[in-house]
């Protein structure tokens, strides 16, 4: 016997990566950052916990005040949420009446909030080589979104394939999920007065360290943003805990730091995608924190449970397009040289 509404009976729901005792793991398989927030951030969430008797602010000032400078936009043109998921969450719930559409390969949450809202889903195949191709939209009805890069081939759709399709579909809300963005693609938030219909969604979890925090954001013209707090003063108006808050305001004042581990997280993803090239990978171009690659003679389920035996856990998915990819996460120096080392001894066991 169940007392769950039938219409929830069969709902698959999202899948995370494992989370494991990281002394015994190398941990590269949900896209986290592999360096801790500054320790300026760390003393604020410490001075936060004092007052937890008090409940949060539900206008986030801390939070939205300097993130609103530094992305050049409006206080209220700005959305915070429990993690970017539930800006999405609310995106899909409140803003897909007529339905929406998204890649066949992307973030696995899309596929598993249409069928939480039971939204109407167009799903659009990408291309081979996983490239995406806006104008096939173009005969669709309803809300558009993708990630971008996307997730988890880390490709990224220019800034004018967008705009161009913005352009032609006035009447139709394009959100550009840009949770890795800051790993080496352009922006679209500067765009946001210019396009009524963009919505852009950001996250404090990738580039920010504060993946534990819970503390995402929506970008979009101020109706928009006020239908959303709609949505949540109905729901959760403290949806933003205090120490969340407390965090963000501090990492916003840290850019440099945050900056730096940036830096250093390209500087070894690119280190990372020759190494795998030498050993016969093949890969997209990922302008993400993590690597999408598949060796010719080696199953992708072959590699992810072989690595798992020596330690190093990367995300394995079991889809029929991509099942023989492996998503890596790009995690310190260290850790991506003891994965290409035990890479190196894997194929040679496999191949020899």
């Amino acid at each position: 016997m169940t007392f769950l509404n039938h219409k929830y009976q069969e709902l698959t729901p999202y899948t995370p990566g494992e989370q494991v005792d990281e002394q015994v793991y190398i941990k590269l398989n949900t896209n986290e950052n592999p360096y801790p927030p500054a320790p300026s951030v760390q003393q604020a969430v410490s001075e936060a916990a004092q007052k937890l008797n008090r409940y949060s602010d539900i206008a986030v000032e801390t939070v939205a005040k300097p993130l609103a400078h530094y992305l050049g936009v409006k206080q209220e043109q700005l959305f915070l949420g429990n993690g970017s998921d539930e800006v999405l969450s609310y995106l899909f719930q409140g803003f897909t009446e007529k339905g929406i559409a998204f890649p066949d390969v992307t973030y696995g949450f899309y596929q598993v909030y249409s069928n939480l809202y039971q939204v109407e889903t167009q799903i659009v195949p990408l291309k081979k080589d996983f490239s995406l191709e806006l104008s096939e939209y173009d005969e669709l009805k309803g809300t558009v979104i993708f990630a971008n890069p996307n997730a988890p081939t880390g490709i990224y759709l220019a800034q004018e394939e967008i705009c161009e399709f913005l352009t032609h579909h006035p009447d139709r809300l394009v959100v550009v999920d840009e949770a890795y963005t800051d790993f080496g693609s352009q922006s679209m938030v500067s765009l946001i007065d210019q396009y009524k219909n963009l919505f852009v969604v950001g996250t404090f979890s990738k580039s920010r360290q504060l993946a534990g925090a819970r503390l995402g954001f929506g970008v979009g013209n101020t109706e928009l943003i006020a239908d959303l707090n709609r949505l949540r003063f109905s729901l959760n108006p403290y949806n933003v805990n205090s120490l969340s808050q407390a965090a963000g305001g501090a990492v916003l004042q840290e850019q440099a730091y945050v900056d730096q581990k940036i830096q250093e997280t390209i500087r070894v993803r690119e280190w990372s995608k020759k190494e795998l090239a030498r050993l016969g990978f093949e890969q997209t171009d990922s302008q993400g924190n993590f690597l999408f690659a598949k060796h010719p003679k080696v199953a992708g389920e072959k590699l992810f449970t072989s690595l798992r035996e020596n330690n190093i856990l990367v995300r394995w998915f079991d889809q029929p397009r991509i099942k023989e990819y492996l998503r890596i996460t790009v995690g310190t120096q260290e850790q991506m040289e003891r994965l290409i080392n035990v890479l190196t001894t894997i194929i040679e066991e496999v191949t020899v």
